[in-house]
C-alpha cells in the first residue's frame, strides 16, 4: 500500500510538471511586446489571424528552442551526476559544455555552410570534455572537489580555444558575446531541427537505460556483481550526455547551471530513481528555462537580456549552496 500511495504521489507530481511545461510554452507564446490572447495563439498556430507571422518567425521557434535546450541540458547533468556519483557535476561545471562550444567554433570556422554539422561537431567537442573528466575519476580517484576544479581549469582551455578561433576568424561566430553567455535570440526551425532530433533521441535512449543508470548509482563494484558491465555502460551514458549538453549548445549557446540545478530539484520531487530522474529532468529543464527566458524577455522590456544572465544569477547562488551544505562531508 505505501508504495502504491508512493508511486501515486510521484505520478501526480510528474503531471504537475507536465502542465507547468504547457503553462510556461503558452507563456511565452502569448507574452512580448506584441501580446496574443489564447484565440489569437490558436489561430496564429494554424496560420491564421494578425499574430501568425510573429508566432511562425519569432516565438514559435524560441519557445521550441527554450524547451528543447532546457530538457537535453538537465537531463544530462543527471546522467553526469549519476555516472559519476557527484553532485557538483553538471555539463556547465566540468568542461562539457565549452568542449561543445569549441566543437561549434570550429565547425563554423572551417565549414560555414554545413548547418547539419553543427550539432555532431558539438557532440564531439562535449565528448572529448566528458572522457578527459570520466578518465580522471576512474585512474586519479578523483574527489569531488577535485573533478570539479580539473573541470574549471578543461573550461578555461576549451574557452581559450573558441576565443582563438573567433580571434583568427573573425565571422566565425556572428554574435560571440551572445553565445558565450547563452541565449535564444535569433532561431529559426531550421536551425533546431538536427540539434532537436538528437535531443529527443538521447532523451529515449536515456530512458531505455534507466537500469543500468540505477546499478551504476550502487556502485562500480556491487554494479559489476550484478552483471553490468560497468566501463561500456558508462561510456555510452556518458555518450549520450555529450550529445544532449552538445545539441543544446550548438543553438543556444554556453548556458550554465540548468544540468546543476535541475537534477536536485527532481530528486527532492520525485525521490531516488533513474527513471523519474530522467523524466523529471526532460519537464523540469524544460519549462525552468522556458520561464527563465520569458524573465530575460519581459523583466526589462523593451530592452532584453540573455537567458544566460538571468540563469547565473539563480545557479550561482544555488551552487555556492550545495558547496557549502557539503563542507562537512569528504569532497
Amino acid at each position: 500500500m505505501a508504495n502504491n500511495a508512493k508511486s501515486g504521489r510521484v505520478a501526480v507530481r510528474l503531471c504537475l510538471m507536465a502542465l507547468a511545461v504547457l503553462l510556461a510554452a503558452m507563456l511565452s507564446l502569448c507574452l512580448g511586446p506584441v501580446s496574443l490572447t489564447p484565440a489569437q495563439l490558436w489561430q496564429g498556430l494554424w496560420g491564421q489571424g494578425d499574430g501568425a507571422s510573429i508566432l511562425a518567425y519569432v516565438r514559435l521557434p524560441r519557445t521550441v528552442g527554450c524547451l528543447l535546450a532546457g530538457a537535453a541540458l538537465a537531463v544530462s547533468g543527471g546522467i553526469i551526476q549519476t555516472v559519476l556519483a557527484n553532485p557538483l557535476a553538471a555539463p556547465s561545471t566540468i568542461g562539457v559544455n565549452s568542449g561543445a562550444g569549441l566543437g561549434v567554433a570550429l565547425c563554423c570556422a572551417l565549414a560555414p555552410g554545413a548547418l547539419a554539422a553543427v550539432p555532431l561537431a558539438a557532440f564531439l567537442g562535449a565528448f572529448v570534455g566528458v572522457l578527459f573528466i570520466l578518465l580522471l575519476a576512474e585512474k586519479a580517484g578523483a574527489s569531488r572537489i577535485t573533478l570539479v576544479l580539473a573541470g574549471v581549469a578543461l573550461s578555461s582551455m576549451f574557452s581559450a580555444g573558441v576565443d582563438a578561433v573567433v580571434t583568427l576568424y573573425p565571422d566565425a561566430l556572428i554574435g560571440y558575446s551572445d553565445f558565450r553567455i547563452g541565449g535564444m535570440a535569433n532561431l529559426y526551425m531550421g536551425k533546431l531541427l538536427p540539434a532537436g532530433a538528437v535531443i529527443l533521441v538521447s532523451i529515449l535512449l536515456s530512458l531505455l537505460l534507466a537500469s543500468e543508470m540505477d546499478l551504476l548509482a550502487l556502485g562500480t563494484d556491487t554494479a559489476q556483481s550484478l552483471g553490468l558491465r560497468v566501463r561500456p555502460v558508462r561510456v555510452i551514458l556518458l555518450a549520450l550526455a555529450a550529445a544532449l549538453a552538445g545539441a543544446a549548445v550548438s543553438f543556444a549557446g554556453l548556458l550554465g547551471f540548468v544540468g546543476l540545478i535541475v537534477p536536485h530539484m527532481v530528486r527532492r520531487m520525485l525521490g531516488g530513481g533513474s527513471l523519474r530522474l530522467v523524466a523529471g529532468c526532460a519537464l523540469c529543464g524544460a519549462a525552468l528555462l522556458t520561464f527563465c527566458d520569458l524573465v530575460s524577455r519581459l523583466a526589462f522590456a523593451p530592452f532584453e537580456l540573455p537567458v544566460g544572465i538571468v540563469l547565473s544569477l539563480a545557479g550561482g547562488p544555488f551552487f555556492l549552496w550545495l558547496l557549502f551544505q557539503k563542507k562537512g562531508a569528504h569532497l
